[in-house]
């Protein structure tokens, strides 16, 4: 298992990391998608780069670029498998156009839980999948995964949202297939960067708007538009980031430099997780002092979502092969992994 690989081989490519593992240095460019000072989201990056220069006592050095300073942040994909850099710090659902089956490993409506998505992507062969269905696109790339944050909000409204009806002609800035998912029930959907939404509600250009959890909508300012921000975050229960890194670059890496890359990334996904976790409670609970309100989605219309949602895999099931292969892998782990779910943890109502 790769997991195992590189948690086994973290000690050894420290000890080493002044002599033969480590034999020619890398100076890496990675531009990132996210600002690292949103937590979760954008942070890991930042913690993998100084945790690769502290560990490899300076023999890898990453530097990272923040959003739109070196690469814009829907170009990195193509920008590393290009080879114009080197690596790049990505949510990869905004490559669905390019990589149809990209989504299953970026957020999935109704999908996993992180700690499930987790254990399908280094346990159920979601990591060696994923490098495959780059390859057949034609992209040369190494993807690792390397964060991953619970529930986003199901967005930010000027109203609630209280029959499906109400999506119909709603311009709404909205990710990967839960945009798919909107969009055949009316709404105008559009993908912009994080960092020109506050701007967009403001202006009008959109109406509405999905980003990611309450720290970080937070920060980017959405409560001081629109004031109903609703839940649960249906169509991303997980939202995976990855390192991306040039295929040639990896190819050329030593086998300690990868097992470094590995464990780094492993570890900053776990950090990433517990961030967030950390910190959606405290700030949920002061929304409703600033005004915001904080709308739970009626058990209805969330049904008929969960309906649509089903729909929309299919026919993406239906017209790319990869994506019918990992689409049925994930649910064939789901049909044993919900037995233990189901019955192993206590119910959050309790």
């Amino acid at each position: 298992m790769t997991l195992f690989k590189a948690l086994a081989g973290i000690t050894g490519a420290i000890a080493l990391s002044t002599g033969s593992a480590f034999a020619d240095d890398l100076r890496w460019k990675m531009p990132v998608a996210f600002a690292t000072n949103l937590p979760g989201l954008g942070s890991p990056a930042a913690w993998v780069a100084d945790n690769l220069t502290t560990a490899s006592d300076g023999s890898i050095q990453v530097r990272v670029y923040e959003p739109g300073k070196l690469v814009p942040p829907f170009d990195i994909l193509q920008t590393v498998s290009d080879g114009k850099v080197e690596a790049g710090y990505t949510w990869i659902g905004y490559d669905q156009g390019k990589v149809p089956a990209i989504p299953l490993f970026a957020a999935v409506p109704f999908g996993m839980k992180p700690w499930a998505y987790t254990a399908w992507y280094y346990y159920g062969g979601g990591h060696d999948m994923l490098q495959e269905v780059y390859a057949n696109k034609g992209f040369d790339v190494h993807a690792q995964l390397c964060g991953i944050i619970g529930p986003e909000t199901a967005g930010w409204y000027a109203e609630p949202i209280e029959t499906l009806e109400d999506y119909k002609g709603l311009k709404i800035r909205f990710a990967g297939l839960g945009g798919k998912v909107l969009e055949k029930l009316g709404a105008s959907v559009t993908m912009m960067p994080g960092g020109e939404l506050y701007q967009a509600l403001e202006k009008g250009t959109i109406d509405a708007t999905e980003f990611s959890m309450p720290a970080i909508d937070q920060i980017l300012g959405f409560n001081q538009v629109v004031k109903y921000n609703l839940f649960p975050g249906w169509h991303q229960q997980f939202t995976a980031q990855y390192m991306l890194i040039n295929k040639d670059q990896w190819n050329k890496t030593t086998d300690a430099q990868k097992a470094l890359v590995e464990a780094s990334c492993t570890a900053a996904t776990t950090l990433g997780l517990a961030e967030g976790e950390y910190k959606n409670g405290k700030v949920l609970a002061e929304f409703q002092d600033k005004g915001v309100q904080a709308d739970q989605i009626p058990r209805d219309v969330l049904k008929e979502l969960q309906s649509v949602t089903e729909e929309v895999l299919k026919e993406e099931a239906s017209k790319d092969a990869d994506f019918k292969r990992v689409y049925e892998s994930q649910n064939e782990f789901l049909e044993t992994y919900e037995v233990w779910d189901t019955r192993a943890y206590v119910p959050s109502d309790l």
